[in-house]
């Protein structure tokens, strides 16, 4: 499927919702077909359930009294605060079997099923890095992890833990990655042991038996020159032979990694389907246009491979992190890019308040009704053949008169079908109106009129294609302005 869109759902805080909605439990089993209908008639193509496998208590316990993750919970939900809301986060996980609470592994196989009849692929998580505290692995094959000395203990509390094993007590490093603290409830895997390799393998498999796909969190960490620049100890790789042996049994398999530090292309090469953009992120929060454009002159077989998103579980909900107009140019921008196109579930919606991992549940939020009108506009533009399997073009702006430098606050591409149709999308992409020529360098526009007809307004304009050709389409664009031109 090319330039797919995905939709990630907070699977446990989603069905106590359901629960709550219905005034009976929800489980995979039982979601009303409304709910997945509705998924599936906005338009998107892949649902990836967030947070679906077993965790343990011991995970519930240190998210309950990590003072930091119980502040934060504290104030999202206020005076309404009670104590079974923090259930623990659900990337530490004790075993790839699906949640009690949430069904069976046979509900999610009949989840998929239910999903497959509407056109939609389950995407799921794969955690490589770390297990839960008290996964069954800690105390059958301590040595699947890394390990540490009571001086690391000492130097190190924040990173290392003791616990206690039928052999006596061990002390074991908490996952991390070499730029942060760890994670004081997970234990962090060694890749160093081949037979540790052998068993994820075989847990992967396990997942693709349930799955269409799998989302790898922190995916990096495990490439061998990070691994052991992280812990001092050398590993064969993982990676691209793990994903030839799965995509040999199931060939459309799908891997997405969460990958960051400029390792995105090494990821692609090694066989991820998609790897996650936060370059892209990042420089649009900048809200600068200049880094925005350098970034889009890439390959397209680089860009094709990219998970564009606004936001996800793990960065701020877009309509907090960005202002409003600038938030729908920069939406703009994200998702008529290649490469899969990721929605996070409340983002259409507006919503304001990021929901910790740590929760199984969350309070109510407003939905803003300007932008639930932005986003419906947008996936509609999205559905379109010529978006998801034409041609994509970045153009080039030039100086709308001599000393007019607004003209570099402007991105503009297009994508292209094989009838010569053409979408000319245009974002002036700064705080301030500007100005500027577009160059379009199509000679099937010449010796024709033709309507520029903006998909996301009423705008329309007549122009003629010679002019268009020899001296570019001119705009003047107030703050955060855009067009998605339908050329005909």
């Amino acid at each position: 499927m090319i330039n797919p869109s995905l939709y990630q759902i907070n699977t446990r805080v989603w069905l106590n919702k359901l629960s709550q909605k219905f005034g009976c439990r929800m489980t995979l089993d039982n979601i009303p077909d409304d709910e997945l209908d509705q998924i599936a008639n906005i338009g998107f193509d892949w649902v990836y359930f967030l947070g679906v496998w077993q965790t343990g208590i011991m995970g519930q316990e240190i998210s309950r009294t990590n003072l930091g993750w119980r502040k934060e919970a504290m104030e999202l939900f206020g005076d309404e605060f009670q104590e079974d809301y923090i259930c623990g986060s659900c990337f530490a996980i004790t075993a790839y079997h699906i949640h009690e609470n949430l069904g069976s592994n046979a509900a999610m196989l009949r989840l998929g099923d239910r999903l497959h009849q509407r056109g939609l692929k389950l995407i799921l998580d794969f955690v490589p890095n770390h297990t839960a505290l008290d996964h069954s692995l800690v105390q059958t094959n301590p040595d699947f992890y890394i390990q540490g000395t009571q001086g690391d203990l000492e130097r190190e509390p924040h990173n290392y833990i003791e616990i206690e094993l039928p052999s006596g007590s061990q002390i074991f490093a908490h996952g991390r990655d070499p730029y942060f603290p760890a994670w004081p409830d997970t234990l962090q895997l060694n890749y160093g042991n081949p037979k540790l390799q052998e068993a994820m393998l075989v847990k992967l498999f396990n997942i693709a038996h349930l799955c269409d796909g799998v989302r790898c969190d922190m995916a990096m960490l495990i490439l061998p020159d990070i691994f052991e620049h992280t812990w001092g100890i050398p590993m064969q790789p993982f990676w691209a032979d793990t994903i030839s042996q799965i995509k040999q049994q199931y060939p459309d398999f799908i891997f997405m990694g969460e990958v960051y530090w400029n390792l995105e292309w090494e990821l692609q090469q090694l066989g991820f389907d998609y790897t996650y953009d936060k370059r892209l992120y990042d420089r649009l929060r900048a809200q600068q246009a200049t880094p925005v454009r350098e970034h889009l002159y890439a390959s397209i077989d680089f860009q094709s491979k990219l998970a564009r998103f606004m936001e996800n579980h793990d960065e701020p909900r877009a309509n907090a992190a960005f202002p409003s107009r600038a938030h729908q140019a920069a939406a703009i921008l994200t998702y008529f890019t290649p490469g899969l196109r990721f929605f996070h579930q409340g983002q259409l919606q507006g919503w304001s308040q990021k929901i910790s991992m740590h929760l199984c549940y969350a309070p109510q939020q407003t939905t803003v009704r300007n932008l639930e009108r932005f986003y419906y506009q947008l996936l509609d533009c999205l559905a379109l053949d010529i978006v998801r399997e034409g041609n994509w073009q970045l153009l080039e702006c030039v100086p709308a008169w001599e000393g007019n430098f607004t003209w570099n606050n402007f991105i503009a591409f297009t994508w292209e079908e094989k009838d010569e149709r053409l979408l000319l999308i245009i974002v002036n992409y700064a705080s301030e109106q500007g100005q500027c020529y577009i160059l379009l360098p199509f000679e099937s526009l010449r010796g024709e009129k033709y309507r520029l007809q903006d998909l996301m307004s009423d705008i329309s304009y007549d122009r003629l294609g010679d002019k268009l050709i020899s001296r570019g389409l001119y705009l003047d664009l107030p703050a955060w302005g855009y067009h998605i031109f339908d050329i005909s």
